[in-house]
């Protein structure tokens, strides 16, 4: 069982390796060829994962909220209003999605390409809370952000990552409040995949 990074503690704990978006394939890679795959619990990284790799996996069927509502068709929308735009997209978005990328990878792949790729303008598949790190790594950069299927709401930003605020955090390191507090012998079972993968390095 391999798990991606950001499942609960739960899920780690029944995982034999835990991986991230930046080291899924070495992950995958170093699972001996003749043990099956279950990959949990992005379908889409999992799907990508096994295209590029070429090992059969099952797939849970779950996905990520914010990926999941990228629309095939307001891409093309977009790539014919900007032809010279490269298309970056991150591995949990939808396979048609993908399938017009020119460049896919984890979030930190996808800031390195704009930082060497020779074009000037991006469209950006994946959460567009990226986009300003982008723009302060290279200004001179147009990174258009995909819109969700529905032009009406921000569906393509991250409901659970904004909850997090400056604030939250001050008080958080200020107050050590709150904790996250886990039943020991849960906390040991989800380290063991997680020390795995930290030993892949």
């Amino acid at each position: 069982v391999v798990t991606y990074i950001n499942c609960s503690a739960a899920a780690k704990a029944e995982s034999d390796i835990i991986c991230t978006s930046s080291n899924a394939r070495r992950v995958i890679e170093s699972i001996p060829v003749d043990r099956p795959i279950l990959f949990a619990p992005d379908r889409n990284l999992g799907a990508w994962l096994s295209k590029e790799t070429g090992r059969h996996m099952d797939l849970w069927q779950a996905a990520c909220i914010v990926h999941e509502t990228f629309s095939e068709r307001k891409l093309l929308e977009l790539q014919a209003a900007h032809p010279d735009a490269k298309v970056i997209a991150h591995p949990e978005c939808e396979p048609p999605v993908l399938a017009h990328a020119d460049f896919i990878g984890s979030t930190s792949a996808l800031l390195k390409y704009t930082l060497t790729a020779p074009a000037q303008k991006f469209i950006v598949a994946t959460e567009p809370g990226i986009i300003h790190q982008m723009e302060k790594a290279r200004p001179d950069g147009i990174y258009i952000p995909l819109p969700g299927m529905d032009d009406s709401c921000a569906c393509n930003e991250c409901p659970f990552m904004r909850l997090n605020t400056l604030e939250k955090l001050y008080v958080a390191l200020r107050d050590l409040e709150p904790r996250v507090e886990l039943p020991e012998d849960l906390r040991i079972r989800a380290a063991i995949p997680l020390e795995r993968m930290m030993a892949l390095g």
